[in-house]
Order: structure tokens, then sequence, then C-alpha cells
């Protein structure tokens, strides 16, 4: 039996948490969960012992897991969104292995795809965008120098940009280095939060856009051709069911 469960909390509805999130975070002793981004919401009715770790450091965290775990206590480590990127579950994850403590780790919902469901569309569509690319501007935490937004955007393929809507204006200068000035965008503030706001443009005025409607972090920022698909038909199918087209169910 594991002692630590890092669960994914998804993109903010409380709804769009695993059925084994819900029930490990239900039956969990101690809860510590990012309090400036998951929906305390989810923590209505539960037993536990819940600590925010909005201002803790990592040891302080990893304290607290180490002493409930002596204790025999099952503790949930709440993360929002999915915990396979800028979930910083890594650095927790080998600490508890120099302490032995065994760990789950239980997906959950990116914000990128409950954005992607917000639009009511696929980020990849055929002739269009078969890759998608998921990535951040460099800040205060560098990124390899082959992965910069100017190099990414080379690819014009859809991309998806965390943690960047305050430099904005970055970004776009980044991205015109690769995509064309009429290159849709969309920015998503807050995907299935109450407060959520959607706003688009074209990426040369983007943002002016952002600017405007004040969003200034908590944003995901969404590029491409494939974009267009949610405020237009682009007529193109897939060869999954065309009527000409055999695979092994379909003669």
């Amino acid at each position: 039996m594991n002692n630590v469960y890092f669960i994914g909390a998804g993109p903010g509805d409380p709804e769009l948490i695993t059925i084994k999130g819900r029930r490990l975070l239900d039956n969990a002793d101690v809860v510590i969960y990012a309090g400036s981004l998951v929906n305390p919401e989810l923590l209505k009715g539960i037993k536990a012992v819940v600590y925010d770790s909005a201002s803790m450091t990592l040891d302080e965290t990893i304290g607290i897991i180490r002493k409930s775990v002596e204790s025999g206590k099952k503790v949930a480590r709440l993360h929002t969104g999915d915990t396979s990127f800028y979930s910083a579950i890594l650095e927790q994850i080998e600490k508890l292995r120099d302490l032995n403590i065994k760990y789950e780790v239980i997906p959950g919902v990116s914000s990128a795809m409950a954005g992607a469901a917000i639009l009511g569309q696929e980020l990849t569509i055929p002739k269009i965008s078969q890759t998608v690319i998921f990535t951040r501007l460099e800040g205060r935490t560098p990124v390899p120098e082959s992965e910069k937004l100017s190099e990414l955007a080379k690819y014009q393929a859809t991309m998806v940009i965390f943690l960047s809507v305050g430099m904005v204006e970055k970004v776009r200068d980044d991205l015109l280095q690769g995509y064309p000035e009429d290159t849709p965008v969309v920015v998503i503030e807050k995907a299935t939060w109450p407060e959520q706001k959607i706003v688009r443009g074209i990426l040369k005025d983007i943002a002016d856009v952002v600017r405007k409607a004040d969003i200034k972090k908590t944003a995901l920022i969404y590029v491409g051709e494939a974009l267009r698909a949610s405020q237009e038909s682009l007529g193109m199918k897939s060869k999954l069911y065309d009527k000409e087209f055999k695979h092994g169910y379909r003669e």
C-alpha cells in the first residue's frame, strides 16, 4: 500500500477530478494542496487535516509528509490540473525516494484539455495540424535553447503556452518568428472556474486584446491554424469514418 498519493485536481471545476482521485482525497488523513491554484470546493466535506502549500518550501512540505507517514496516516498531495507537466512533483518524489516512502501518481484533467473542450474543438485537425506543443516562455525558470518559443514557432503546430500571459508581448514577438501574423490565438483565463474569461484575436494584435481584457495570470495561450475550427467549418475529415476507408472493423 502506498503512503502518499500525488493527485491531479483538474483545472478548477470540482467535478473534473477522476473518480480515483476523489476517492483517495475523501479517504486521506492529511491533504496538502496548492492553495493558490486548486479550487477549495474540492476540500469540502473531507475528513483530513488540510495544509495549504502556497507559502511552504519543499522541505516544509516533505516534513509534513514524513511526519504524517511515520504516524501511519495516508497523505494526499493535491496538485492543479494534471501532474505530468508544470506540477513540480519530481523534486518531491526524489525526496520521498531518499526517505523510502512509497508513493503513487494519479493523473488529472489538464487545463490544456479543459480549454480545448471549452472551445468545443480538437487541437489536431487533418491536413492542418497533427502536432500539439505544450510549452512556456522562459522567465525566472529558464528553458533549453532549442525549446525557446521562437524555435518552436517554426513548426507552426498547434501550441498551448502555459505560465506566460504576463509576458504576452514577448510571446507575440517570439511566435511571429514562425507563425503568420493572422494566425488565430485564443487566451483562456481560469478555465472551468466560475470567473473564466475567453478572448480571441490574431497573433499580431493578441497582446492588445489581452491587455484590454485585463488578463495578467492563470491563463493559457492557444495558437495555431487549428483554432479556426471553433468558429468556422474547415471541411477537413479524418479517414476513420470515411466510407471509402477500410480497416479491421469495416470492410
